[in-house]
Order: structure tokens, then C-alpha cells, then sequence
């Protein structure tokens, strides 16, 4: 099984977190706040909650596009995986304009990720009923 695409996904979904500390450390170049500060101007406050939103959910994201990917499709994973990335630039975007607007975002991105993880729960359950634990 070929796991190109999710590889091709995985690498953009850290490119994505990329962008978002290189603007991080710029809005703390713009604003004033000197490292290891995470208080300040209230725009470097929303680049830095996006930063760490995204980390957090990064934890639960990637290996749910892997076990996906793995288990049940490789194309729908990484499909899946584009969403979460549009989902994820959406709600950079939104919650350093306006934090009330980040939810389209949001939701983009959380039903990726809840359909990954749901999705791999289901195929791992299905490959262990099928082939024993």
C-alpha cells in the first residue's frame, strides 16, 4: 500500500505550522515581546494561541491521518488531510483578524480531524476482527 499522499499531506500539515511560528516570531519582533514572553500586544497573544492551538492539535491529527491512511484509505486520508490544512489557514487567518470568526475554521479542521480519528478507530477494529489481534 502506497502512503504517498499522506506523506504529500503530512509534509504540507508541517509547512502550514511553519508559516505560523515564522509569524509568530515576527509578531513579536512587531509588537515588542521579547522571547520567552507570551503576554503582550493582544495581536501577538492571537498568533502565538493560533501557534499553540495548531500544536495541540497536531497531536491528535497526524497520527489519525497516518492510521487512516493505513487502514481504511490512502486518498480519502490525504483528502481528508487538505481539509484540515484549508481548515487550519482559515482559522490562522481569522483568529489573528478577529478572534469571534475563527470558526469556520475550526470546524473545518475539527470534522477533518474527527473523521480521521473515527475513521481509523473503525479500520483497526475491522483489520484486528479480520485477521486477530
Amino acid at each position: 500500500m502506497s502512503l504517498h499522499l499522506v506523506s504529500l499531506v503530512t509534509i504540507a500539515s508541517l509547512l502550514v505550522f511553519v508559516w505560523m511560528f515564522v509569524r509568530v516570531g515576527r509578531a513579536r519582533e512587531a509588537f515588542g515581546v521579547a522571547a520567552p514572553a507570551t503576554t503582550g500586544h493582544p495581536v501577538f497573544e492571537r498568533h502565538f494561541r493560533v501557534q499553540m492551538n495548531t500544536l495541540e492539535g497536531l497531536i491528535i491529527y497526524l497520527p489519525s491521518l497516518w492510521l487512516f491512511g493505513f487502514y481504511v484509505n490512502n486518498r480519502l486520508a490525504a483528502a481528508l488531510g487538505v481539509l484540515w490544512v484549508i481548515g487550519r489557514v482559515i482559522y490562522a487567518i481569522s483568529y489573528v483578524k478577529e478572534p469571534s470568526s475563527r470558526s469556520l475554521g475550526f470546524g473545518i479542521q475539527g470534522l477533518a480531524t474527527a473523521v480521521l480519528l473515527l475513521g481509523a478507530l473503525v479500520g483497526v477494529i475491522r483489520a484486528i476482527s479480520i485477521t486477530g489481534i
